[in-house]
């Protein structure tokens, strides 16, 4: 009896052992590989995009004005179109003749300047920049204004602009500005350009002893090689031998002109002997240094035999040394230098020369991207 009991005892042992589960360690293995899989997912799971970051100053301010540019194109194409002989409907007030040519004109000027804005491979209209304009203008006059406006949120946007792009927007702002005063007038408008600031008193003189002692020895400008002024102390240094060589001609023009010719360059002389003042004392803020007045400038006798055509190109060669500037300096001097560069580039056509689409900037239009078709 007491042999079968623990025979028979073994044998139920060993069925509970044969009921567990055969596969217990497979389902082990796939419970912990699902638990990994799991983890990984919230590891791995994406949350909210970040919110794209606001694009720079410059950036914004070149969006905007390509914006502009475009919209006042379309409006000039249009108000062209209302002008041209034989169309069906002109629009009100649309010129005649040669008040066609200021639209032509302006519109050439503004395809060329959305292309100087427009960045290689960027199709217009793309970005977010809303253009400025509520609605299309209907006249020349109306497209004047708005070409003012235009020209002068350039200049102020150039004030807080990078360096590059600051005498980018310079050269926009000035060239439509001046494009308005000129459609305005072949529209018989009123100039809405007029009132645009001109270079005041320029920065404060730095204190006795403020500034290093070589930094003050009069010197010839230095420049980097393309011509461009070498910084800010090279910029005001060439601009400076630009002003005095500039009075010198007037000077001399005041004693080859009459009339009407004469009161003007002899304003205009006044003028340049303040912005002269002006640019020395900017070099002294600066701790830059002051190139000596000379006492004469060989002229060509082509300035002798005209002296409105030679004090053009004089006004003319300021733009570049006024570009410099803006690129090169801020605050109170950038701004003293885009009214420069827009005072400038009125003298320049107050004697009948053409500052372009972008006075003040030495580029060659052929390089800018194309607008595409349409």
């Amino acid at each position: 009896m007491t042999t079968w009991s623990v025979v028979k005892d073994d044998s139920g042992e060993e069925r509970r052992r044969v009921r567990l589960p055969r596969h217990l360690p497979r389902i082990a293995l796939l419970v912990c590989l699902a638990l990994v899989v799991v983890s990984l997912g919230l590891v791995f799971k994406p949350g909210n995009p970040p919110e794209p970051r606001e694009p720079p100053v410059s950036e914004r301010a070149r969006a905007a004005a390509l914006a502009d540019a475009l919209q006042l194109r379309d409006a000039g194409e249009q108000l062209e179109a209302a002008a041209a002989p034989g169309s069906a409907a002109p629009a009100e007030g649309s010129p005649a003749g040669g008040a066609r040519s200021a639209l032509t004109q302006t519109v050439s000027l503004l395809t060329t300047q959305a292309r100087a804005l427009l960045r290689p491979g960027q199709a217009p209209g793309a970005g977010s920049a809303t253009p400025s304009l509520p609605s299309a203008p209907a006249t020349s006059a109306g497209l004047a204004s708005a070409l003012a406006s235009s020209g002068r949120q350039r200049l102020a946007d150039a004030a807080a602009a990078d360096g590059g792009m600051a005498r980018l927007l310079a050269a926009v702002g000035t060239a439509q500005l001046l494009q308005s005063t000129a459609l305005a007038a072949a529209a018989g408008a009123p100039d809405p350009a007029a009132g645009s600031p001109d270079p005041g008193p320029a920065g404060p003189t730095p204190a006795a002893g403020s500034c290093p002692a070589a930094s003050v020895t009069p010197s010839a400008a230095p420049a980097s090689s393309g011509g461009t002024a070498a910084g800010l102390p090279g910029a005001l240094a060439a601009l400076n031998s630009n002003e005095s060589e500039t009075v010198y001609g007037y000077q001399v023009a005041l004693t080859r002109l009459d009339g009407a010719a004469a009161k003007a360059a002899a304003e205009q002389l006044a003028r340049h002997e303040a912005l002269l003042a002006g640019v020395e004392s900017l070099s002294r803020s600066h701790c830059g240094p002051i190139p000596p007045r000379e006492p004469g400038y060989a002229l060509d006798p082509a300035f002798l035999a005209s002296p409105g055509d030679g004090l053009a190109a004089l006004e003319s060669a300021s733009l570049p040394a006024y570009g410099d500037l803006v690129a090169l300096s801020d605050g109170g001097t950038r701004q003293w230098a885009i009214a420069g560069l827009l005072g400038a580039a009125r003298r320049a056509a107050l004697w009948g020369a053409t500052p372009g689409p972008m006075p003040g900037l030495a580029v060659d239009p052929a390089s800018f991207p194309t607008l595409p078709a349409g």
